[in-house]
């Protein structure tokens, strides 16, 4: 057995006894998820991640994306994905973390999840700390908010949402290409993606307000009315 697999056991052995069944159903009932939950409550999982990790190293980068990726796709409960993220973002292993190396795991990670839990943690967590640590990574931040997949242009768009200092031309294009008459922009997770984006950055000084401001009036005709109700919030 792998370390990875007697973590894996481990993991899903304190989940169940910690789970509860009548929360199980109403975290799985409120989140539409086809994958169950265990039942355990946020603060508790934060203190079971907190004794599972204590010890847990990799021999490299490699192991550590590898055992991401089995945590991930062989859950059995959602609390399973949220445990494989909390990983990712584990300050002992923020160099790998933050490598553009790891963008390819989290596209895969946001492709599979396809849903809004995993992938606000992932993009604004994960993502953001990528782009923030490596500026060149706008390019490819451009390239997801035209993806065939609706979840990696939400991600793309909420790359910066936790920045207080950012790339405002960047966040002007994944917008652009995601406004009205763009293949998902009809769509409401892509519409309040770009309204959340733009009312974060607001907040961030009275420049930034009036960058958004700006922003929106250009923009009107294309701006959902939910994207503008929400960029114009703090202003």
């Amino acid at each position: 057995m792998t370390a990875t697999t007697s973590l894996q056991r481990r993991i899903r052995d304190d989940l169940v006894a910690a789970g509860g069944s009548e929360r199980a159903v109403q975290q799985q009932a409120y989140m539409h998820s086809a994958l169950p939950y265990a039942g355990v409550a946020r603060p508790e999982l934060r203190r079971l991640q907190r004794d599972w990790f204590a010890e847990v190293g990799f021999a490299d980068v490699q192991a550590w994306q590898a055992a991401i990726r089995q945590l991930w796709h062989g859950a059995r409960f959602r609390e399973e994905w949220y445990v494989a993220i909390s990983l990712a973002q584990h300050r002992r292993f923020r160099g790998w973390a933050t490598s553009a190396d790891a963008l390819p795991l989290y596209r895969e990670l946001i492709e599979n999840g396809a849903w809004w839990d995993v992938v606000d943690e992932i993009s604004q967590h994960l993502v953001g700390a990528v782009l923030a640590a490596d500026p060149d990574v706008a390019d490819t931040m451009r390239a997801w908010s035209m993806a065939d997949q609706l979840w990696v242009r939400r991600s793309a768009i909420l790359s910066q949402e936790r920045h207080r200092t950012l790339d405002e031309q960047l966040l002007a294009e994944v917008i652009e290409n995601n406004l009205t008459g763009s293949p998902f922009g009809e769509e409401f997770f892509i519409r309040k993606a770009i309204g959340w984006a733009l009312r974060s950055h607001s907040k961030h000084g009275p420049e930034a307000a009036a960058w958004v401001r700006r922003f929106v009036d250009e923009h009107a005709e294309q701006l959902s009315p939910l994207s503008i109700r929400e960029a114009r919030k703090y202003l």
